[in-house]
C-alpha cells in the first residue's frame, strides 16, 4: 500500500520518525507537573513500536508531540529529518498532512459523508499537501484490503464497532501515510475484533515508514517489534515478547 522509499528522494538517509530528549510540563497557577522527562525515540523504517504504561504516565502527551499537535518544552521531533516541533502551526500542519496519519479513539469520520467519501477526502488532503496527483483507485484498494469494500457507501452511524475501528485506520492511512500514530486502536472493540484490527495494523502499516501505537492491550504490545515503557514521564525500552 505504500510506495517504496526509492520513489521518495532523500528519505533513505533519515529516520521516518525521531524524538530527541522531549520534555513537557503543564502549569496550573504556581504548580508545575512534568508529563514527559527526556523521552527519546528513534523509529526505523517499517518498525511498529508499542507505547505502554499506566494511566497518567505521559502516553497521550507523547503521541500529541509526535503528531505535531503540541510542542515540547524541550527537545524536538523530526519526520524524515525535518523538524516538526516548533516549526510553526502552518508548517507543522503541512508536514503532518504530507506524512502523518493519526488514529484516535474517537472516530475521525464526518457523519454526513459515506465511508468512501471520508477516505477520499483524507487522501485528497494528503495529495494536496504533497502537490502530487490524486488517484481514487488507491482509496478503493485500501478499503478492499481492510475488508471495508462492502460498507464503503455506508455512513459512520451504520458501521459496527469493528468496522468503525477499521474505518479510522483507513482514514489515517489514506493517501499512503508514511507515519501512523494510533491511540488505543482496539480499546472499543471485542476480543475477536481486536485480533482482526491488530492483524490489519501489522499488514497495513507503512512498509517504509513508522508506526507508533499507544495501548493498554497486552496482545497489541506483544505484536510490536519493540516496546517503549512509560512511567511518570520517563521511558525504558525493551524487545516485544513473542
Amino acid at each position: 500500500m505504500t510506495p517504496s522509499s526509492a520513489s521518495r528522494p532523500g528519505r533513505r538517509s533519515a529516520l521516518p520518525l525521531e524524538a530527541r530528549g522531549l520534555h513537557r510540563f503543564y502549569r496550573r497557577g504556581d504548580t508545575e507537573t512534568a508529563a514527559l522527562l527526556d523521552v527519546s525515540l528513534a523509529c526505523a523504517a517499517g518498525e511498529l513500536i508499542a507505547v505502554v504504561g499506566p494511566s497518567g504516565s505521559g502516553k497521550s502527551t507523547l503521541l500529541a508531540l509526535l503528531a505535531g499537535l503540541d510542542d515540547p518544552d524541550g527537545g524536538q521531533v523530526l519526520v524524515y529529518g525535518r523538524r516538526l516541533s516548533h516549526a510553526g502551526p502552518r508548517a507543522a500542519a503541512r508536514l503532518r498532512a504530507r506524512h502523518i496519519g493519526v488514529l484516535t479513539q474517537s472516530s475521525p469520520l464526518l457523519s454526513h459523508l459515506t465511508l468512501r467519501q471520508n477516505v477520499l477526502l483524507a487522501a485528497g488532503l494528503r495529495a494536496g499537501a504533497r502537490d502530487g496527483p490524486f488517484d481514487s483507485r488507491g482509496v478503493d484498494a485500501l478499503l478492499d484490503d481492510l475488508g471495508l469494500a462492502s460498507v464503503a457507501n455506508s455512513t459512520p452511524r451504520q458501521l459496527s464497532g469493528g468496522e468503525t475501528a477499521r474505518a479510522g485506520l483507513a482514514a489515517a492511512l489514506a493517501g499512503q501515510a508514511d507515519v501512523l500514530l494510533a491511540d488505543e486502536p482496539t480499546a472499543e472493540v471485542s476480543a475477536e475484533e481486536e485480533r482482526s484490527v491488530l492483524e490489519l495494523l501489522r499488514s497495513a502499516r507503512p512498509a517504509h515508514g513508522a508506526t507508533v501505537v499507544v495501548t493498554h492491550s497486552a496482545a497489541v504490545a506483544a505484536a510490536a517489534d519493540r516496546i517503549l515503557h512509560l512511567r511518570d514521564g520517563r521511558t525504558t525500552e525493551g524487545e516485544a515478547p513473542r
